[in-house]
């Protein structure tokens, strides 16, 4: 006789969760907005000191905190991994054609459409102006450090997003200005060359190679498993920390513009939510055309939707200035990415094929 047919169950995977830092970042940027917006209405001119703090146009004091926030992700990056292209190439080249040859068009596009159009009754042109260009570089710098946590909450491949965001790394310091510079002058917004390429230089080409240099050192030193599992979760605060205090600067510099016009913030975000939404959902459906695996699909997606927003912020400051509406953008977009992001990977883990 037979033996009956044992029910055996699958256990269920351990469900994954974002660090306590990532998870309400959101909370941390508006606590750090109000904070600075406190902080410019009480203090007044006495804190102008610091926007004079500069060389070559960059903001000395803001500099350093965005060097502390880019330098630990640049850590992540394994310029090695690239080697593995080959065995999956379809992935990378969605990935690449979706950050730099649709991404920084389409956000352009939105932010033309509602800050020359649609709001034209509360934006005056020139200060429309500024707010596309802030979005523009916003949309330019596509994710290079948070994408490793949408990419892990989704269930995506760890090691193949590695590879896209190594590429997109090398990728950036030769296509940024390019494309940045073309899209402000269709805008006609002027910007010096100068500081864009000087901006790219300090904070991704330095960062970068000092990131690579470290690695090495303390791979050989300390080994692979403390590398990844006990230095770099200690550094992950201070890259929230840094960011929350060049917020804190820059609302403290924008208080005023923001009490005469606290619309602003959500006029602000509307585009840069659709712009989201939409480069997510023509990433992911373009990827499932292409028969590109979940595990590489959904963290290519979350690439394109998000962005390098510290990058951003660092140029916009550099080119436009503390108090600009083109800083007010960027950030902006650290303010709407994090709920955004988590609503994509909850779509994407339930519409996983």
């Amino acid at each position: 006789m037979s033996k009956p047919f044992k029910k055996t169950t699958i256990p269920d995977s351990p469900k994954k969760t974002i660090g306590f830092f990532e998870k309400y970042l959101s909370i941390w940027v508006a606590f750090g907005i109000i904070a600075g917006i406190a902080l410019g209405h009480f203090a007044g001119d006495s804190i102008e000191f610091i926007s004079g703090l500069e060389i070559a146009k960059v903001n000395i004091p803001v500099a350093i905190l965005i060097w502390l926030m880019i330098y630990p992700m640049m850590l992540q990056v394994d310029f090695t991994s690239i080697k593995k292209i080959r065995k999956k190439p379809r992935g990378v080249i969605w990935t690449l054609i979706i950050n730099w040859l649709i991404k920084p068009f389409s956000m352009a596009f939105f932010a033309w459409i509602f800050f020359s159009k649609i709001y034209a009754a509360w934006i005056d042109p020139e200060l429309a102006g500024e707010y596309i260009a802030g979005a523009i570089i916003l949309g330019a710098a596509p994710c290079t450090a948070m994408v490793f946590v949408w990419s892990y909450l989704s269930n995506g491949d760890p090691n193949y997003t590695l590879v896209q965001v190594s590429v997109n790394d090398l990728i950036i310091i030769v296509a940024f200005v390019p494309i940045v510079g073309l899209l402000l002058g269709i805008t006609d917004v002027s910007i010096p060359y100068n500081t864009l390429v000087s901006s790219i230089v300090i904070f991704v080409v330095v960062p970068l190679i000092a990131g690579v240099i470290t690695q090495r050192i303390l791979l050989r030193r300390k080994g692979e498993d403390w590398f990844k599992n006990t230095f770099l979760p200690k550094l992950k605060p201070v890259s929230i920390i840094a960011l929350l205090v060049t917020l804190v600067f820059l609302f403290a510099f924008q208080g005023q513009n923001i009490v005469n016009n606290p619309l602003i913030i959500l006029l602000a975000a509307v585009p840069l939510v659709i712009q989201t939404y939409f480069i997510f959902f023509l990433a992911w459906f373009g990827g499932k055309k292409l028969k590109l695996s979940y595990q590489v699909c959904a963290p290519s997606a979350m690439i394109g939707a998000s962005n390098f927003f510290e990058l951003a912020v660092a140029v916009a400051i550099a080119l436009f200035g503390l108090q600009s509406p083109a800083a007010l953008v960027t950030v902006v977009g650290v303010l709407v990415e994090v709920p955004v992001m988590l609503s994509l990977v909850v779509y994407a883990k339930k519409h996983r094929y």
